[in-house]
């Protein structure tokens, strides 16, 4: 039998799960249950089976644990553009793919439907960490196009910021047209449109 020790960054009742990770999973668990403004830490604690103390240890308030809550699942359902073909082709897919995954998260969906303020702050007034990892991901993928001639010349970071733009107002006013377009049809043409924004300009005749 082990003795799991609050204080080490591995230890926890699963006997594999970072701290980190077992926090942030019964941070998730809260969440779902409660929506932001009702979740708090000490509630997180007991359902993580650590001291209080050890969460205060790592997060501050219930938004610095949702904010990395946020940032796990995000990488998580973020893809590298893989697969074969021009890196546009394969940039456009992961838009459209994590578009998609992030969309239709639980977490996601909980927030935006009890706690639209926590969306509204990181949308309009400034970027988060998930935006932030988001944004560099799209910028080395424009690189990328670019070397290989698939992607418009152009600032790639300044082009990124234009992709996560237009990918982040499909997700968060989704649900604001579903009545008039399917969620399919709309990531179709998020696909379109990042594809078109993207593709070099074809220069005509003289």
């Amino acid at each position: 039998m082990s003795i799991r020790n609050d204080d080490s960054s591995t230890a926890g009742p699963r006997g594999t799960a970072p701290i980190e990770d077992q926090i942030l999973d019964a941070a998730y668990s809260c969440m779902l249950d409660f929506g932001l403004r009702r979740t708090t830490l000490a509630e997180v604690a007991r359902r993580a089976g650590v001291s209080r103390p050890t969460v205060y240890r790592r997060w501050p308030d219930t938004r610095a644990i949702v904010a990395d809550l946020l940032t796990r699942e995000i990488r998580r359902v973020t893809p590298e553009p893989a697969g074969g073909g021009p890196a546009r082709d394969r940039l456009v897919r992961a838009v459209v793919t994590t578009a998609d995954a992030i969309g239709s998260h639980p977490l996601f969906e909980k927030i935006r439907s009890t706690d639209p303020d926590v969306l509204t702050t990181y949308i309009v007034d400034r970027l988060g960490t998930s935006q932030r990892m988001l944004l560099d991901t799209l910028t080395v993928g424009v690189a990328d196009g670019q070397r290989d001639g698939s992607i418009r010349t152009g600032d790639p970071h300044r082009i990124a910021v234009m992709v996560l733009l237009t990918a982040q107002s499909v997700v968060q006013s989704a649900r604001a047209v579903a009545d008039t377009t399917a969620r399919g049809d709309l990531l179709t043409e998020l696909g379109h449109a990042v594809d078109a924004y993207l593709t070099p300009v074809q220069e005509g005749p003289p």
